[in-house]
């Protein structure tokens, strides 16, 4: 009876912020203020206390006004995604993930006495038609595949814990495109974002995507075409061009993903390049850190120190509304922006991966386990040993401009995987901790007394965000952080 009885109420507040959604698209056009003001009041019934009356306000001015860039970003994205798109994104996105989910997911942390993510990334298979330089994914015509079960068993239970959020790579997802419809129509109360190389959406998948309106797009490109087919081949670059655009006509949402390395920085982070994303509907972009994953990893793509300092100033400047009032694209930086999310957020602090054999890994980065799906629960997973050390360490450093245990902190990497015994779930060739650690080694050397000046500048502890200090001593603060009503 309990269970049927929250079933019940949960349909019924479902149902009750889906007709106020409802009519504040469809009042959108005729008085975008009023609406606004509604939303606000809407996440007020909501969040509560969460947020101060001031914070609410703020929002309330930052929106309102039609000359602010947050303001110019928003009217964009309602004014170009499919009104069915529109509706799944803020129900799915927001009311289940960001605010039941959420919920959730904090007092299952303290229930389990473990990390309970907010998002989980998984690969329908490791198949993939290109074969880009550096990139561990199997060739095409590999037969490492989750089976339409396992998916659903990872949502269905990922679901009882208060996730409401999933990713899918690869490999390249798109090679399963009905497995992966079926899965969104299913969980139709899910968000799915899906990191695809873009040459497998066609105007049918689109057509499917719009109707179901609960799945996103992360395109990779990289750069100029030159740039790009360099190192993804021939052709790649006209793909992604082909695919935004239908992507922008059937009013999906996008964004894209970006791997700056040492051969690439300053053409992805361009004037012309990020605005090219922005006009052709691209409204928020991934951008990461190459990692020297794999036996064949091509250790000489990590940037430098000098580009990733860069990397650091040019995010923020991309980002900064006075600059650029103008820019209706929104960057985010995988490791350098740690100081927003308190440092390392894997083995389920807030997300972590399964592979395509059902391999449980920390992070896509990390190809380390002691558990896979086929035999444990999610559950299960999150208390595995290796997820467990990374509980009991995060955050590895104060400074989240060092973030990971690999690429910033090898030896804390090498010692959770030795002292759990995780094995090497790499798919393309076992790659021993040792020896991944050893082509970090160097560079966390040479990184880390610049992160460490940077971290405690003048310039950027004025800039520092508000909540950053939040996050200090993750884990022996652990129920205090998480703030539970």
């Amino acid at each position: 009876m309990t269970n049927n009885g929250v079933s019940l109420t949960h349909k019924m507040e479902r149902k009750a912020v889906e007709v106020a959604v409802d009519k504040i698209i469809k009042g959108v056009e005729k008085d975008k203020e009023a609406q606004i003001e509604k939303i606000i009041e809407l996440s007020k019934k909501f969040y509560g206390d969460d947020y101060k009356e001031e914070d609410y306000q703020r929002y309330i001015k930052l929106f309102a006004d039609p000359n602010s860039r947050m303001r110019k970003l928003l009217d964009k994205v309602v004014g170009e995604l499919d009104p069915n798109v529109l509706k799944m994104t803020i129900m799915n996105l927001v009311y289940e993930s960001l605010y039941r989910g959420t919920q959730k997911t904090r007092k299952n942390r303290i229930k389990y006495d473990c990390n309970i993510p907010w998002l989980i990334l998984f690969d329908p298979t490791d198949a993939c038609n290109m074969h880009c330089t550096g990139c561990w994914a199997g060739e095409y015509g590999h037969k490492h595949n989750l089976s339409f079960e396992d998916m659903d068993k990872i949502v269905t239970e990922g679901k009882e814990l208060g996730i409401f959020f999933y990713m899918m790579t690869g490999g390249e997802p798109l090679v399963r495109k009905k497995d992966i419809l079926k899965l969104a129509e299913k969980h139709n109360d899910c968000e799915f974002s899906i990191f695809t190389n873009s040459t497998l959406i066609d105007e049918e998948f689109c057509e499917n995507v719009r109707k179901l309106g609960n799945i996103a797009f992360q395109l990779s490109i990289e750069g100029s075409e030159e740039t790009n087919d360099g190192r993804r081949g021939e052709g790649h670059y006209q793909a992604v061009m082909k695919a935004m655009d239908l992507l922008k006509k059937n009013g999906i949402f996008f964004g894209t993903s970006i791997c700056y390395t040492r051969a690439n920085v300053e053409a992805v982070t361009t004037d012309k390049f990020i605005q090219m994303l922005a006009d052709k509907g691209a409204r928020y972009g991934f951008f990461f850190h190459y990692m020297p994953v794999g036996n064949n990893a091509v250790k000489e793509l990590m940037p430098t120190v000098e580009q990733r300092k860069y990397m650091i100033k040019r995010i923020r400047e991309l980002r900064d509304f006075e600059k650029y009032p103008d820019l209706m694209f929104f960057p985010m930086d995988f490791q350098n922006d740690g100081e927003f999310v308190g440092g390392c957020i894997a083995a389920g602090r807030n997300y972590f991966h399964i592979n395509s054999a059902g391999d449980a890994e920390p992070c896509v980065f990390i190809h380390y386990s002691n558990a896979n799906i086929h035999d444990k629960s999610i559950l299960e997973i999150l208390q595995s040993p290796l997820f467990m050390a990374y509980h009991r360490e995060q955050p590895f450093n104060e400074n989240y401009f060092r973030p990971c245990p690999m690429l910033e902190n090898p030896e804390d990497l090498r010692e959770l995987v030795k002292e759990t015994g995780a094995h090497s779930t790499d798919l393309e060739s076992k790659e021993e901790v040792d020896h991944l650690c050893g082509k970090c080694d160097e560079y966390s050397k040479e990184w880390a007394p610049v992160a460490d000046e940077i971290w405690n500048s003048k310039e950027h502890k004025e800039k520092q965000h508000d909540y950053t200090g939040r996050y200090q001593n993750y884990s022996k603060d652990y129920k205090e952080k998480m703030h539970l009503k």
